[in-house]
């Protein structure tokens, strides 16, 4: 079972949109997909037409394996299921920081769908705590959207800061540039320098500014499910790709 994690610790840079997009571009191609919805807000169980399990608590979620599958609820799509979120997973912090081995706490939840699923894709809140610090232990691949803008160059410095401190495998992050909008000079300049800093890290992939990711919230479904011709749409079909063929060469 391969684990993706879709993470910002700066907010408003497409996690969600792309959270729900790959696990949609993974189970088109076949794979059975659990998209687990970690932020509080539960924006990708609302983009999927999935309502909040009240039952699932911040406890159950990590204590209750019967509890924990039973959240689990199927979306519109084959091969797509989502495990969504709640308001009490605000305390997730809470909770772990009182754990003991709470840093691997998630990646043992999440053996109790090992084996139902090809594909686990965790839609995360943007900050950096525990939860997160347990995301990035139990993820194969940490995707980070980073719009091309001096804030989202300085919280990439600082995620990248965080993984060399704390010794995790640096290799895991998979950034692309999101929100692009190719006739500001600024976006171009920061794309071509972030580029040179961070070579092996970015991938070729630009996701456009654009108002067919917005219609999410309209739609409550995947841009290739309505604009699959448009920009946006084959942008999240060349980042899967990009992310599927870079997972075959590790």
């Amino acid at each position: 079972m391969k684990v993706i994690a879709c993470y910002s610790n700066k907010g408003g840079v497409g996690k969600t949109a792309t959270s729900v997009n790959l696990a949609y571009a993974y189970a088109r191609s076949g794979a059975r997909v659990l998209l687990c919805d970690l932020d509080p807000q539960g924006a990708s169980s609302f983009y999927l037409r999935v309502k909040p399990s009240k039952k699932l608590t911040e406890t159950r979620f990590f204590e209750d394996v019967e509890r924990f599958t039973k959240a689990i609820r199927a979306s519109d799509f084959e091969n797509l299921d989502i495990l969504p979120a709640n308001m009490t997973f605000r305390d997730f912090d809470v909770f772990l920081s009182r754990m003991r081995n709470s840093r691997s706490r998630l990646k043992k939840a999440l053996r109790a769908v090992d084996g139902d699923y090809d594909v686990v894709l965790l839609d995360c809140p943007p900050n950096i705590s525990v939860l997160s610090e347990s995301v990035f232990r139990a993820a194969d691949t940490v995707v980070v959207p980073v719009i091309p803008t001096t804030l989202s160059e300085r919280t990439l410095e600082q995620l990248v800061a965080f993984f060399e401190e704390n010794k995790l495998n640096k290799r895991k992050l998979v950034a692309f540039f999101s929100m692009v909008q190719g006739q500001k000079s600024l976006h171009v300049g920061t794309m071509e320098r972030l580029r040179k800093d961070y070579k092996k890290m970015f991938l070729k992939t630009v996701m456009p500014f654009s108002t067919d990711v917005e219609r999410m919230g309209i739609h409550r479904a995947p841009v290739r499910t309505y604009a699959p011709k448009r920009p946006a749409g084959k942008a999240f079909h060349s980042l899967w790709q990009e992310l599927e063929a870079r997972g075959k060469k590790r």
